[in-house]
């Protein structure tokens, strides 16, 4: 079983295998109790997001980690891989683009209340 710090550099590595291009990791601890972090990488084609996919599972399960699941395989253009704490979207440009993950999650990060600034009750 791996840490979380070796899970995600497993996914890096098995996206690079296959050319992923744009691979970003965002920290979620603080803002989801559902998992801990978030790998986002970009592939040009369907049959490249299918490609990436198939070698994160292949992988992180040669490593011993369990796959909770795969969505989006249908149309391809964004295909999330469950891998409990950690979760992998590979999506194409266009499909990356107008959903900006990147972007929502900072802005939930931004908006997320510290402690420090509640009201004490």
């Amino acid at each position: 079983m791996l840490n979380p710090e070796e899970k995600i550099k497993a996914i890096v590595s098995a996206l690079e295998d296959v050319k992923a291009t744009d691979i970003t990791v965002i920290d979620t601890s603080k803002l989801s109790s559902l998992f801990d972090s978030m790998v986002i990488a970009s592939a040009t084609s369907t049959r490249q997001t299918k490609a990436l996919a198939d070698n994160v599972v292949v992988k992180l399960k040669e490593l011993g980690e369990e796959v909770y699941g795969r969505e989006g395989e249908d149309s391809g253009e964004w295909i999330l891989v469950d891998l409990g704490e950690v979760l992998v979207h590979i999506m194409q440009p266009a499909t990356r683009t107008y959903y900006n993950l990147e972007e929502l999650w900072s802005k939930a990060q931004a908006a997320r209340p510290k402690l420090a600034q509640l009201p004490v009750q």
